[in-house]
């Protein structure tokens, strides 16, 4: 099993990458993102690898870092989420922005890679919500407020952020934007929807 390639970029195709390790080419499916991030023709570059084994191919599939590599595990675990869709997925949003969105169950964000329509796009977020709760979300974000102790504070914690967010939905910022925004009004805001909604609103301008 191939677990990291590191060689010169002997070509680019469409949606790969031909990587020239000591003599032997190897084709390397990536993301948009990771392509455009590796590096020239005739550059150095290194990938991990997930080694796809079918009846009739046998496909790698090359991260730039590990998070993305992650990602695409999370996503290819979703029935009717092959390898082809998680790459769109992750060209269309880098691991962060995902991260964000699926906390914040923001369908739009899945919805704007190619080949994911609204069905797809709700199975993704109702099944990734629980595993992405677990990913660090970056930038001090936290997948889920740690100011309540008791199940009933963070039932009610838990309401004001979803109350929150829909106030700044409304308002006309894209659920992602209103889900950061909220997460980075905790701690600074009391108890309270009107002091959450206020920092946030903060957080926004900023």
């Amino acid at each position: 099993m191939i677990g990291k390639l590191s060689g010169i970029i002997d070509s680019f195709g469409q949606g790969h990458v031909l990587l020239d390790v000591q003599g032997v080419g190897y084709l390397v499916f990536a993301s948009a993102r990771t392509l455009s991030r590796i590096g020239q023709k005739g550059d150095p570059a290194a990938l991990l690898i997930d080694t796809h084994v079918r009846e009739d191919h046998i496909h790698l599939y090359g991260f730039a870092d590990a998070a993305e590599q992650q990602w695409f595990r999370l996503l290819t675990s979703v029935q009717g989420v092959g390898a082809k869709v998680a790459m769109s997925i992750l060209a269309s949003a880098a691991p962060e922005r995902l991260a964000v969105a699926i906390a914040a169950q923001d369908k739009a964000v899945i919805q704007a890679a190619d080949g994911v329509g609204p069905k797809l796009a709700v199975r993704i977020l109702t099944e990734l919500k629980d595993k992405a709760a677990k990913i660090e979300l970056g930038q001090g974000l936290k997948a889920a407020p740690a100011v309540a102790e008791t199940a009933d504070a963070k039932a009610s914690a838990a309401g004001i952020d979803q109350d929150a967010v829909s106030a700044l939905v409304n308002l006309g910022y894209a659920r992602s934007d209103a889900y950061t925004a909220v997460m980075r009004a905790h701690g600074k805001a009391n108890d309270n929807l009107q002091d959450l909604i206020r920092i946030a609103l903060k957080e926004l301008s900023a």
